[in-house]
């Protein structure tokens, strides 16, 4: 409750659980499912004595067998464990409308210190007020209790942590001091000060925050506060915190102590909290005061926000062991060969396996296996890879764009040229062949390899290497040879920015995917501009002749990243529309057959798409969304369509890290189709993965996805 002393004491419910019985109700036209309210007691070695408690337990729980998140529930100064009861409506209907999962709410009573523990373990060993070891109390003993009495899952993802005033202040620091414990917090009106509390604060008052025979030491407070805490998290356990905070709470009369007022102290808690690696935050600044006008709103809104992200089930994390170096390094493509192996491709910021490093960003393969090698060569510039591609032979092509010399053929050059490279079974380099318009950038960002070892590659130019640039930079399509002999050029765009990131090839087609800026009359020659950016597929024949082009997506910006010829023929090409994620499927004689989207509250890609059996398709991306279980950040991304492009699938992996998408929010990650029917699959990750470590700067992960799950094969949780 407020924490000036001459402010009300508090609400005190008790007469709300008499008022919030489990009789049905009706919402929505229908009757309320209800849940239970009961009183128990847990026992506490930490305190000597037990810890007395309210829980309610969802509609079904008597009866059923499945296992419930927890939200622990903290009551401020002066109220007892009876005044959380009254937020069982809300529990019911958001329970029953599926907003969140069944949830079990344990109310702890918190009579200590005069109850105004502020729920720390208090060093004051004053005789009016001795202190008590209470936050050790309900971290430990009570979770401990709750966990060997009730169906929970004993994991952090599985428990919520809530509080108002001085209960918003347990909260937080539960949250931030125990990440083992507690993946969020609903953080309502917290009673928070920073540097030290005003001096007309309760905190000072009852020996929370006291030492020896002080009711109040500064030195405790700061050490117990969260500016202490936030430097000290781990992100690898991602805490989400929701705070709320009424627009009339109490308003010092002190001008000097109006920073103090809970409003600015929420403003400036949760400006401090999102700037954490470990945290992601929300702030709600709602009509009203210190009061349940504010904190049963808030609550719903807490729980709106929070609840969905509860799970009995762990998040699937990414396998160890990651590739790459100590500085930044970046996926680059992956090969699935004949023999089980493996060949992943990335940009390496140091040098990898005894390699040496050229300079800046080298280009490195390696080859998974019995017989596996590593490959690194670059120049004193950048090299960055965009596609690896498997040969018949047991070779692999790589492709990108490098800023040096690559081929020994272009001294001199300081600008982005396209490059393809051909490398035996062994690792060797074959040929590597460099081409580009002098004095402007020319980038690869899709490779397929030909039917006859050959290889496509797909970016864009700003220069001519095949007649007038038709704007700013033009998509471009270019065949090699097998021997590395560049055959011919294409380049295909309009007024504006035109872009090719995804090829595919097979004996009669030959598919390009990208992106082009809308500039009228259109983007492209030969269709219409929906608007924004526009995501677009193009066919052409095997000797470059341009067929059809396609435009998709609506007015907002849309892009097509990845595109693959399924077993049926299809092409089907996989990104972004809107936010969400896109896949459309095409005839070889651009007929549209189908197209279906993905989406969540978060921003979701698909950058790879791997063709399945019975012409099914995996696609992969990235989400900040849930579909399953979320990691933290950006996870791994994957959904599966059938031949008609209904979505049979759908699930996230990943670390508490952004995962499959680099710090420009653009899509790092690359699928080919195993031998077994697996699907492996590579990317960025600044996370770490399950029993390994981080490399530092942003590794590279290879997983192995089983396409009926959509998760790795061998998850090492």
């Amino acid at each position: 409750m407020p924490m000036p002393r001459r402010s009300w004491a508090g609400v005190v419910a008790v007469l709300s659980a008499l008022l919030l019985v489990s009789a049905p109700g009706e919402a929505g036209g229908g009757k309320v499912r209800t849940g239970t309210l009961a009183t128990a007691s847990a026992p506490s070695p930490a305190l000597g004595e037990a810890i007395a408690y309210t829980v309610y337990l969802p509609y079904g729980y008597a009866s059923g067998t499945g296992r419930h998140p927890v939200l622990y529930l903290l009551h401020g100064r002066g109220d007892t464990m009876n005044a959380w009861t009254r937020v069982k409506d809300s529990l019911d209907r958001m329970i029953q409308t599926k907003q969140i999962p069944p949830v079990i709410a344990v109310m702890p009573d918190a009579p200590w210190s005069d109850r105004g523990s502020w729920y720390t373990d208090s060093r004051y060993t004053g005789s009016d007020l001795p202190g008590r070891p209470v936050e050790t109390a309900l971290t430990r003993d009570l979770v401990r209790h709750v966990d060997a009495t009730y169906r929970t899952a004993p994991i952090r993802e599985a428990r919520l942590v809530g509080g108002y005033s001085m209960g918003g202040a347990g909260a937080l620091r539960f949250a931030l001091a125990h990440q083992d414990l507690f993946g969020a917090a609903a953080v309502l009106s917290p009673a928070v000060y920073t540097p030290l509390p005003p001096s007309d604060s309760s905190s000072r008052d009852y020996g929370a925050f006291g030492e020896g025979g002080q009711k109040f030491s500064d030195d405790v407070y700061r050490a117990l506060n969260y500016p202490a805490l936030l430097p000290a998290l781990d992100p690898d356990l991602p805490v989400r915190l929701f705070v709320a905070v009424g627009d009339d709470e109490y308003a010092n009369p002190d001008p000097a102590d109006a920073r103090h007022d809970l409003d600015f102290e929420s403003a400036a808690l949760y400006n401090a909290a999102r700037r954490s690696p470990a945290v992601t935050a929300q702030l709600r600044v709602l009509d009203g005061g210190h009061d349940w006008s504010v904190w049963t709103p808030a609550f719903e809104q807490a729980m709106a926000d929070l609840g969905p992200g509860l799970s009995v089930t762990p998040p699937a994390g990414l396998p160890a062991p990651l590739h790459g170096t100590q500085a930044a390094d970046w996926a680059g493509g992956v090969a699935a060969h004949a023999d089980g192996s493996s060949t992943v491709g990335f940009a390496a910021g140091g040098p990898v396996a005894g390699q040496p490093h050229a300079g800046r960003l080298d280009a490195v393969l390696t080859r998974t296996g019995q017989n596996g090698w590593t490959r690194q060569f670059g120049t004193a510039a950048d090299e960055r890879l965009y596609g690896v591609a498997a040969l018949p032979d047991g070779g692999v092509l790589a492709a990108g764009y490098t800023k040096g010399d690559l081929d020994g053929r272009h001294a001199g050059n300081t600008t982005d040229d396209a490059f393809v490279a051909r490398l035996d079974a062994t690792g060797t380099i074959r040929w590597i062949t460099q081409f580009g318009a002098p004095g402007t950038a020319d980038r690869v960002y899709g490779l397929a390899a030909a039917p006859d070892g050959g290889a496509y590659v797909a970016g864009y130019t700003k220069g001519s290497l095949d007649g007038r640039n038709a704007g700013d930079k033009d998509a471009l399509l270019a065949r090699l040879a097998p021997d590395g002999t560049l055959s011919w050029v294409r380049q295909y765009g309009g007024a504006g920015e035109d872009k090719a990131y995804g090829v595919a090839a097979d004996d009669t087609h030959v598919y390009l995917a990208g992106s082009a800026t809308a500039a009228l009359p259109a983007a492209l020659p030969g269709t219409d501009a929906p608007g924004g950016l526009d995501g677009w597929l193009a066919a052409y024949s095997p000797g470059g002749e341009r067929g059809w082009a396609a435009m998709t997506g609506g007015s907002g910006d849309d892009r097509l990243d990845a595109v693959a010829i399924t077993t049926s023929g299809l092409a089907v090409a996989a990104g972004a529309s809107e936010g969400d994620l896109l896949a459309v499927a095409y005839t070889g004689t651009g007929t549209r057959r189908w197209s279906s989207s993905l989406a969540t509250p978060g921003a979701d890609e698909g950058a790879a798409v791997a063709p399945l059996p019975g012409g099914e398709v995996l696609v992969a991306g990235y989400t900040r969304g849930r579909v399953g279980v979320a990691a933290g950040g950006a996870d791994v991304l994957t959904a599966r369509f059938d031949a008609r492009g209904r979505r049979l699938a759908a699930a996230q992996y990943g670390t508490a890290r952004d995962d499959a998408v680099d710090p420009f929010s653009e899509p790092n990650l690359y699928a080919a189709v195993t031998p077994s029917g697996h699907v492996a699959v590579t990317g960025v990750t600044y996370g770490t993965p399950e029993g390994g470590q981080a490399l530092g700067g942003g590794d590279v992960f290879l997983s192995t996805v089983d396409p009926a799950t959509g998760l790795p094969v061998t998850p090492a949780r």
